[in-house]
């Protein structure tokens, strides 16, 4: 028998204030066209003053454990994604914890941007195969809009607030590509392109920053890299691109998506697809999209799922999962 982590459960949070890209009109050399047009988003969520990146995950969590039919006791351990925590420290993953009422077990955050949660599910699944937990909450937060420099029309009005939450559970199989759970995971970075992706702000200027981005190299590697690493976990899990049911991508920019999918070799037929919604969410955009995609109907239980994402550092990876 083989050990795996399967999923048992899903569950989001979004903001009640969504923002229409008509809303940048009054502030920005901007229209709703022009940004459809290159990014695919119509809208998305901002946070109100009541939410919080930790709160956004909790209410995540919660849905999660829900769907799971589970409660807080179950849960071994809590790995969030995130890079817009509430403080600098303690992690946001201890203050979910908290909320939840959870008084055992651990919590801890992973920071890898926009490919956060595919790191996030890659170290939870280290953590049941190594049997360390049982039991594993993975969660992608994000409040962008607090790092957002309003007056950069090349990027505020891509991101997005909101959380999403993926309950794994340890289970046996068979060892072969036909097992519930995670079957591959393959991560990479190359921090020599830093400067494409970042946020000008930290310890070392005293001040939280704004994101800058490139907009235009970030996405000449991402279709690349993106292709790449999916093929790779593929490779590992022993299946090919005829096998997936639905690729599931870091919501970033329907360009990318279209790009990618089409390196892959997969039809848009079979990408979920939520940016127009939700914009770019950054850790939070593929666990938002796995559970709205299961909330439409779309991912169904046996379906072969593939992931990719790719971030700040830069930092991108994959992981094929049958559900």
């Amino acid at each position: 028998m083989t050990l795996r982590a399967v999923v048992r459960g899903v569950g989001h949070f979004l903001p009640a204030r969504v923002v229409e890209n008509a809303e940048f009109e009054a502030s920005l050399d901007t229209t709703d066209e022009w940004i459809k047009s290159r990014s695919g988003i119509e809208r998305r969520h901002f946070a109100t003053e009541s939410d919080t990146t930790s709160s956004m995950a909790t209410a995540a969590a919660q849905a999660a454990l829900k769907d799971a039919g589970m409660d807080v006791d179950d849960i071994d351990a809590i790995v969030v994604a995130t890079s817009t925590a509430d403080l600098t420290f303690p992690s946001a993953a201890t203050m979910v914890q908290a909320q939840l009422g959870m008084e055992r077990g651990f919590a801890f955050d992973v920071q890898a941007v926009c490919a956060g949660f595919v790191y996030a599910l890659s170290n939870a699944n280290a953590l049941i195969l190594s049997g360390q937990a049982e039991r594993v909450m993975v969660i992608g937060a994000e409040t962008f809009s607090k790092i957002m420099d309003w007056t950069d029309r090349s990027t505020c009005v891509l991101f997005g607030d909101g959380a999403g939450a993926v309950f794994l559970e340890a289970q046996d199989g068979a060892g072969t590509s036909a097992d519930r759970g995670i079957l591959a995971t393959d991560l990479n970075s190359d921090g020599r392109h830093r400067d494409l992706l970042y946020v000008d702000g930290g310890v070392s200027t005293g001040t939280s920053g704004y994101l800058r981005m490139q907009g235009n190299q970030v996405f000449r590697h991402a279709v690349e890299k993106l292709a790449s690493t999916a093929h790779t976990a593929m490779d590992r899990a022993g299946v090919t691109a005829d096998d997936v049911t639905w690729v599931v991508p870091h919501q970033a920019n329907i360009r990318i998506i279209q790009g990618t999918a089409k390196k892959m070799n997969v039809p848009m037929e079979r990408v979920v697809v939520t940016v127009q919604d939700h914009g770019n969410t950054s850790a939070a955009s593929i666990p938002l999209a796995l559970s709205t995609a299961r909330a439409r109907g779309q991912i169904k239980d046996g379906d072969l799922v593939v992931t990719e994402a790719i971030g700040g550092g830069l930092a991108w990876g994959s992981v094929v999962l049958r559900w």
